[in-house]
């Protein structure tokens, strides 16, 4: 318990719950494009199933045709998937946390984005591992240096790795390098853990395969979730895996919680049923791309000029990089917090092994585009402020 240490997630949940305070910290949806109507009915039916089914106990891997639908997802997504595949989580991050207590043991090194997401490192302390943190460009994982981590650490078991618009910085895994990653796991005997929240938040360029689609010795363990396409609070996830990973999962899975909420499943399953999922996301894809366009553009009329950030082709973050010796802890304590009311997550956390506090996390998704002009603006004064005279 000495490595579980406070988060700043649940420090920046704590902040969001604020309305003195406009934040661009958390990882949150649009609230506003929740379909509530939609689930108002499918769980108002769940509940009144006159089986009484979806009030009762459910298997521990989770209903059978939420499987079957979910697997259907996957393989429409270009991953062939059996429902026997899936196990559903109680969100993507209990995959996590099963991952770590399944393949590393105290000591062990697992091997990083560098920066990498936060909660990932949250849920990975408690096995008390090592990190081989792997540098990243605007195409992600620098293979040649993972080639050389993976040499200098043979005992290596698990690698993780967000591909598709990482969570902090944004960047999408390039093709040739999703394929080299997977010769290299071969080679090395590695397990890589595929995290892909914002997979479907795509609102530029061309899709890619997932790492779990061009698996083939059954390394990777693929997990998903509703939380970013449909809404956070139903914590339905789901990990895709070849059998022997699946079942140690699966029994990992009894010993934490039993099973996920059964209405949960069963309202997600008709809503699956009944509704066009697709549809909402193109919805989701299109306000978020006007959001990112309306904060970049904030950003470059308002921030300084040498702070950088980066242009994501999805997902809900863009990633600042200020200048050397700017501590973005200390200046969100400082000046951003109580002189413009703004908040985000400062980034030196994100860094699994060497810490660089100049860096934050900054969410474009939750706010509304007049609520994001506002908050930049009052952001890049302090920062222009600041930097002008620190």
């Amino acid at each position: 318990m000495d490595q579980v240490r406070p988060s700043a997630i649940r420090d920046l949940l704590a902040l969001g719950a604020d309305p003195a305070i406009l934040s661009f910290g958390g990882g949150y949806p649009d609230a506003t494009l929740f379909p509530k109507a939609l689930l108002q009915d499918v769980f108002r039916d769940a509940i009144a199933d006159p089986s009484g089914d979806p009030l009762q106990y459910a298997p521990s891997d989770g209903l059978p045709k939420l499987r079957a639908q979910i697997a259907a997802l996957m393989t429409a997504d270009g991953t062939p998937t059996a429902p026997e595949d899936v196990l559903i989580l109680q969100g993507s991050q209990q995959g996590l946390d099963f991952a770590a207590k399944m393949l590393v043991n105290p000591g062990d090194t697992i091997l990083v984005e560098d920066p990498t997401f936060l909660g990932a490192l949250i849920a990975f302390a408690p096995a008390q591992p090592r990190y081989a943190a792997i540098p990243m460009d605007a195409d992600g994982m620098d293979m040649d240096a993972l080639e050389a981590a993976l040499r200098a650490t043979p005992s290596a078991r698990l690698l993780y790795t967000v591909p598709d618009f990482q969570n902090p910085t944004g960047a999408t895994l390039s093709l040739p390098r999703r394929q080299r990653l997977i010769d290299l796991a071969n080679r090395h005997d590695l397990i890589v853990l595929e995290d892909t929240p914002y997979r479907h938040i795509r609102f530029a360029g061309d899709a890619l395969p997932t790492l779990k689609s061009l698996d083939t010795q059954g390394r990777v363990i693929h997990l998903g979730s509703f939380s970013k396409i449909l809404v956070p609070a139903l914590r339905i996830g789901w990990a895709v895996a070849a059998p022997p990973l699946l079942e140690k999962l699966s029994l990992l899975k009894v010993a934490a919680d039993t099973q996920t909420s059964t209405l949960n499943m069963a309202a997600t399953s008709l809503f699956l049923e009944r509704h066009d999922l697709w549809a909402h996301v193109a919805t989701l894809r299109a306000a978020y791309a006007r959001k990112k366009e309306v904060m970049l553009q904030a950003i470059r009329q308002h921030f300084p000029q040498e702070v950088t950030v980066t242009d994501p082709q999805g997902g809900l973050f863009t990633w600042a990089r200020f200048p050397q010796g700017f501590d973005a802890t200390a200046f969100l304590r400082d000046h951003a917090l109580p002189k413009a009311r703004v908040a985000y997550v400062p980034g030196g956390t994100f860094f699994a092994t060497s810490p660089q506090p100049n860096h934050a996390r900054i969410n474009f998704s939750a706010q509304s585009e007049d609520r994001i002009r506002t908050g930049i603006a009052a952001l890049g004064h302090c920062l222009k402020d600041h930097l002008s005279c620190p």
